[in-house]
């Protein structure tokens, strides 16, 4: 729960948060768009809408104060899907975040998507993939970002579609993927309806997440844990109306994929007050923050960082023990993942001597 401000609470500021090595390991490809991508895709593709300039596509593509859902959230997705049809855009646009992300020092990303929903102009699966590849590599080669795709089934659209993502994910596995997820609108669509898929890339030593608890109750998360032997949970915020769950998840360090501007848009919480992030730090869980959808929730890493120091009167440590938190959510080989926290740590020390005070001390992290 959100608490009212401490004055005795020294907060980091918003030029500390930005500087700060972060990750990112929740954000969908197809709700990170810039807006300057989507006015100049939408000249060459129907979407419905006649852009004239960014303001225009951020009337439309930005989620409206009055949203009501997460169904009503999702409708933004048909625009910009419709501008994801084709290899070159894909490539593009993931490079683009890739790109973004690294501007404000984001050191690892995951991104995530449904190859079934690019297929309009008859790409292949794995033509999508490779696309989405492409633009990745071509960031990390130009700006040394590491990344990772995480393939997507989608809820609502059971059967083979589900098995072939699967095969997709785990035939990609090595290559850029790292993981497979489950998305969509939770009500009425159960994640134990795909248990098939799920056991077809456990069985490939693929690593899942699996979004739940987000616009439904802790028995969704309890179905993506112990039907679905998540690693992780997208959003997780009803985890917290189930304390003997919650004590299970953070028992077995399952990390929660924390989105707070996402949460509050979707109705996922009716107020940041509400949100349990406070609850779940003070148990020990592994939170991670996370954009989710950057254009669309128009938010970036350090504006989630804002939202949590200046909604949950987070000092430094805490701050710090969150970054922390996603690279040891990361799904990056433990060796890879423990040079990169080493790494991370001397970027803490440095920073603690230029912004003086907002580091209190260094602390031995264990993975």
């Amino acid at each position: 729960m959100g608490q009212a401000a401490n004055p005795a609470v020294r907060r980091p500021s918003v030029d500390f948060l930005h500087a700060l090595p972060k990750t990112d390991l929740h954000v969908h490809l197809d709700g990170s768009l810039r807006p300057a991508t989507v006015l100049e895709l939408a000249r060459h593709v129907d979407t419905g809408y006649a852009f004239t300039g960014e303001a225009d596509v951020l009337a439309v593509c930005r989620v409206p104060d009055d949203c009501q859902s997460l169904v009503d959230y999702l409708r933004v997705f048909d625009i910009t899907l419709k501008l994801m049809q084709d290899a070159a855009s894909l490539t593009r646009i993931a490079f683009e975040l890739a790109e973004d992300a690294h501007r404000e020092n984001v050191r690892y990303m995951e991104v995530r998507y449904s190859p079934l929903l690019h297929r309009e102009r008859g790409l292949q699966y794995d033509a999508i993939v490779a696309a989405v590849q492409e633009g990745l590599d071509r960031a990390h080669r130009r700006y040394g970002i590491r990344t990772g795709q995480i393939i997507c089934g989608i809820r609502h659209i059971p059967g083979p579609s589900s098995l072939e993502l699967a095969d997709l994910a785990v035939r990609w596995k090595g290559r850029g993927v790292v993981a497979f997820d489950l998305a969509g609108a939770e009500k009425d669509f159960p994640a134990k309806d795909h248990l098939e898929a799920f056991q077809r890339v456990l069985d490939g030593n693929v690593n899942v997440t699996v979004h739940a608890g987000e616009a439904f109750g802790a028995p969704s998360i309890h179905q993506a844990v112990h039907y679905c032997r998540a690693h992780r949970i997208g959003h997780g915020t009803h985890l917290a109306e189930d304390p003997d769950l919650m004590a299970w998840v953070n028992d077995r360090r399952i990390a929660v994929e924390v989105c707070l501007a996402s949460n509050l848009q979707t109705k996922a919480i009716p107020d940041f007050a509400s949100h349990p992030i406070r609850r779940f730090m003070q148990e020990g869980l592994r939170v991670t923050l996370n954009t989710d959808n950057r254009l669309v929730s128009g938010t970036t890493v350090t504006n989630e960082y804002r939202l949590a120091v200046e909604n949950y009167d987070l000092n430094g440590d805490e701050v710090l023990g969150l970054v922390m938190n996603g690279f040891k959510a990361a799904f990056l080989p433990l060796k890879t993942k423990v040079e990169l926290i080493d790494r991370v740590l001397g970027e803490f020390a440095a920073l603690g001597a230029e912004f003086s005070g907002e580091i209190s001390r260094r602390r031995r992290i264990h993975v």
